[in-house]
């Protein structure tokens, strides 16, 4: 999720990661939410993570 007023691209953000952490550590895309579905302790349901991205296909190169 983003900061309330913060404008930040995915390539921005990919870009951001380069030379700073390992290339294999480098998402392959990034997705904005706007919430992160999250368990009564506060932990994230990847469950429904899953579920909410199924369908969702990674950009070509």
């Amino acid at each position: 999720m983003k900061k309330p007023g913060a404008e930040v691209t995915r390539e921005e953000l990919l870009q951001f990661f380069d030379g700073k952490v390992a290339k294999w550590w480098i998402p392959d895309d990034v997705a904005f939410v706007t919430e992160i579905p999250l368990t009564a302790t506060g932990k994230m349901q990847k469950l429904k993570l899953r579920e909410q991205f199924k369908d969702y296909k990674l950009p070509t190169a």
